[in-house]
C-alpha cells in the first residue's frame, strides 16, 4: 500500500483526491495538508506527496521532498520559469511525476495530437481552444500549453515566436507557422480542450471534455503508486501509462 500526503487538500482537486484516495484499496491517505499546516512535521510518514496547491508552494514542497527522499507528483500549474528550473534540478534526487493533466483521456489526446500533426503535415492551420470554470486563476491551462508545445515540437517551430494568444485589431493574415491559443472561462466547466487542424476544404478537431474531477484525481493517485517504486528522475503521465 502506498502512503500519500495531499498538499492543497482544501481546494477542489484536493478534496477530490482525498475522496478518491479513501476509496482506493492501494492508497493510504496519511494527511491532507493546506495553508498553515505543517508538511515538514508529517513528511516522514509518507511515501509520496501529491501537490495540487498553488504554484508558489510547489518549489518549497519539492525541496522538502528531496531532503527527505520522498517521491513527488505535481499537478499544480502556473509556475515561473525560475521555479520550474529549481524543481527540475531535484530530479536527480527523487522521482518526480510532473504532468499538466493526469487524465488518461487527456494523455491519449497528447499522443493523438502528436500523431495527427505528423500525418497532416504543414498544410493545416493549428489552433488550441480550452475552457474552464470561472474561478480558474491561470491561462492558458497547463494542458493547453502542453498541446501547443507538442504542435510546435512536431512542426519544428519556436513556440515563443509563433504562439498567438487570441487576436484583436488589424493583425494581418494568419501565417502558416503560427499556433493560435484561446482561453474561455465561465460557469463550472471542469475542463474542455480542442486542437483544431484547419485545411482547405476540410477540418479535423480532436476534443477531450472532462465531466468530473475524479478522472484527474484517480490518474494522480495512479501516478503516486507508480512513482513510489521508481528511481530518481523526471517522469510524465505518458511514462506512467506506458505511452512514451
Amino acid at each position: 500500500m502506498t502512503k500519500v500526503i495531499i498538499n492543497g487538500s482544501k481546494g477542489r482537486m484536493g478534496e477530490t483526491l482525498l475522496c478518491c484516495g479513501e476509496a482506493n484499496p492501494d492508497i493510504e491517505i496519511v494527511a491532507g495538508i493546506d495553508i498553515d499546516d505543517d508538511l515538514a512535521g508529517m513528511i516522514e510518514q509518507t511515501d509520496v506527496v501529491i501537490d495540487f496547491s498553488f504554484h508558489e508552494v510547489t518549489r518549497p514542497t519539492a525541496e522538502l521532498c528531496a531532503a527527505h527522499k520522498k517521491a513527488l507528483v505535481i499537478g499544480t500549474t502556473g509556475h515561473t520559469e525560475e521555479d520550474k528550473a529549481a524543481v527540475l534540478k531535484l530530479q536527480s534526487e527523487i522521482p518526480i511525476v510532473w504532468a499538466s493533466n493526469y487524465s488518461t483521456g487527456v494523455n491519449t489526446l497528447f499522443w493523438l495530437t502528436r500523431k495527427a500533426t505528423e500525418v497532416l503535415g504543414a498544410d493545416f492551420d493549428l489552433e488550441v481552444v480550452e475552457m474552464h470554470h470561472r474561478l480558474k486563476r491561470d491561462a492558458p491551462s497547463g494542458t493547453a500549453a502542453t498541446l501547443a508545445e507538442i504542435l510546435a515540437e512536431v512542426r519544428k517551430v519556436s513556440l515563443e515566436k509563433e504562439l498567438r494568444h487570441g487576436r484583436e485589431g488589424i493583425v494581418g493574415e494568419r501565417t502558416d507557422s503560427e499556433i493560435g491559443m484561446h482561453s474561455l472561462r465561465g460557469g463550472d466547466v471542469v475542463g474542455d480542450h480542442t486542437v483544431v487542424y484547419a485545411g482547405n476544404g476540410e477540418r479535423l478537431e480532436l476534443t477531450h471534455r472532462a465531466a468530473s474531477r475524479d478522472t484527474f484525481a484517480n490518474g494522480a493517485l495512479r501516478a503516486a503508486i507508480w512513482s513510489s517504486s521508481r528511481e530518481p528522475g523526471l517522469y510524465s503521465m505518458e511514462n506512467v501509462l506506458g505511452l512514451e
